[in-house]
């Protein structure tokens, strides 16, 4: 058999590779999952769901959560290929914050000055900035372990990007369970505890994402 031959029949014989893009979404299917089984082992939807759903803040939290983490995977994506572009990916992100950015506005507009630290301190700061790294925890391992198959040119950047969304997906979970529906609290308290996966995105990834 000649070497040609051969080698033609080894790489029939090769098992095929997922294009990295495939795996990527696999990584985030798997860590919204992640997130989502530990939400409700251990948080679970608040009780008054059904009521919170009729009115105007509870789902506007969803809103800006789920453009977020959705503008944030999108960009993390592009950053992890070189010759990719963002695309749409950063008018989810303008989105998201123009949204927050007006809601608070209004609510600061409609509101009492006496009530604006009440609503932005709310009842369960400190739970949300526990609980929101915790529920994005999975979800940050599991792309940071798939963008080590990408290409990034800027790791720590990736990273971050990679906790950003991750974070998001986190706080979209413990959106569902929060009794603090003010855009005061959500601006502030859900954007410290995605900021705080936002920077062990960057730590991990600067030292683990180099190639």
């Amino acid at each position: 058999m000649k070497t040609d031959d051969l080698i033609d029949l080894l790489a029939k014989d090769a098992a095929p590779q997922w294009p990295f893009r495939t795996l990527y979404m696999a990584a985030l299917c798997c860590g919204i999952v992640l997130a989502g089984v530990l939400f409700f082992t251990t948080v679970g939807l608040r009780p008054n769901i059904a009521l919170a759903a009729e009115t105007v803040r509870f789902p506007l939290k969803f809103a800006l959560m789920l453009p977020l983490a959705l503008g944030a995977a999108g960009v993390t994506l592009a950053m992890a290929q070189p010759a990719a572009d963002r695309g749409i990916w950063g008018w989810f992100l303008i989105a998201a914050s123009a949204l927050a950015i007006g809601a608070v506005a209004i609510e600061l507009y409609v509101l009492p000055s006496e009530l604006w630290m009440t609503n932005l301190v709310g009842q369960n700061a400190a739970f949300c900035l526990r609980t929101i790294p915790m529920l994005a925890l999975g979800p940050l391992l599991c792309l940071l372990y798939v963008l080590r198959r990408g290409a990034p040119t800027h790791p720590g950047r990736t990273g971050a990007w990679a906790g950003l969304a991750a974070g998001a997906i986190g706080a979209t979970w413990y959106a569902a369970h929060c009794p603090d529906d003010s855009p005061l609290f959500v601006a502030v308290w859900y954007s410290l505890g995605i900021t705080v996966m936002t920077l062990a995105g960057y730590a991990v990834g600067r030292s683990r994402l180099r190639w």
